[in-house]
């Protein structure tokens, strides 16, 4: 019986506005993911930040204040642990840090509503939209320019194996394909391969790329009847 004595109207309705935010928000951040097609999209945000919220809420009633802040301890500790699931290394790149990082602040967004700081939990969630979203810009700028210096470098190399017959054709395709991307092309070396083929090596200017990008212009590439194979690695030089 001791779940009846725990019933309390008043309680449970603060625990649905607590929750009823949480959903909101987390759904707001798992929007704004989604549409961009990340790992973690809507339903995980929203799923990330309502649990949290429930841990919170549920310490916040039993232990008052003082249990809520041990919970949203153990909540930004456990959390690591979902963000280290969608963070992957490939092809000598690592991807989902900001998805990791998006996770991060769902639960943070969920802890606050939970602990019934409904306006710093908004707060919090139109910080975490305008990271993902106002900043892309800058990045993606930042990520365009050279890089200067002795530091260690990446550079980009596209190959394509195609016809030798269609090779002026693959080369304005590219280069177009390219420039249209902003990424200035370094070096190009052309050697046979076989009697009928040629391989195409485009080395790109020591900028940052987005993979995702480059992969569809190697995609778009594969998809020519003319090419045989087309694919593209970085590599590292001190």
């Amino acid at each position: 019986m001791e779940a009846l004595h725990n019933i309390n109207l008043i309680s449970f309705l603060d625990t649905m506005i607590s929750l009823t935010t949480a959903f909101i928000l987390g759904g707001l951040i798992g929007y704004e993911r989604q549409i961009r097609q990340r790992t973690a999209g809507l339903r995980t945000n929203v799923l990330v930040a309502v649990g949290a919220a429930v841990f919170v809420d549920m310490a916040n009633r039993l232990e008052g204040h003082e249990g809520a802040v041990h919970v949203i301890a153990y909540v930004v500790s456990g959390i690591g642990f979902l963000g280290a699931g969608a963070i992957m290394r490939e092809d000598g790149n690592v991807r989902g840090l900001n998805t990791a990082a998006t996770l991060w602040g769902s639960a943070a967004v969920g802890a606050a509503a939970g602990a019934d700081l409904i306006m710093e939990a908004i707060a919090a969630t139109l910080f975490v939209l305008a990271a993902n979203t106002l900043l892309r810009p800058i990045v993606n700028r930042i990520n365009r320019q050279p890089m200067e210096g002795a530091d260690v470098e990446v550079t980009n190399t596209v190959y394509i194996i195609a016809s030798r017959t269609h090779q002026k054709w693959i080369l304005a395709f590219l280069s177009k394909a390219l420039e249209q991307a902003n990424y200035p092309i370094r070096d190009l070396e052309i050697h046979a391969f076989g009697d009928e083929d040629i391989e195409i090596e485009a080395t790109l200017m020591a900028t940052s790329v987005d993979a995702e990008e480059l992969d569809k212009i190697v995609a778009s590439l594969s998809e020519q009847a003319a090419v045989r194979q087309a694919f593209w690695s970085p590599s590292t030089s001190e």
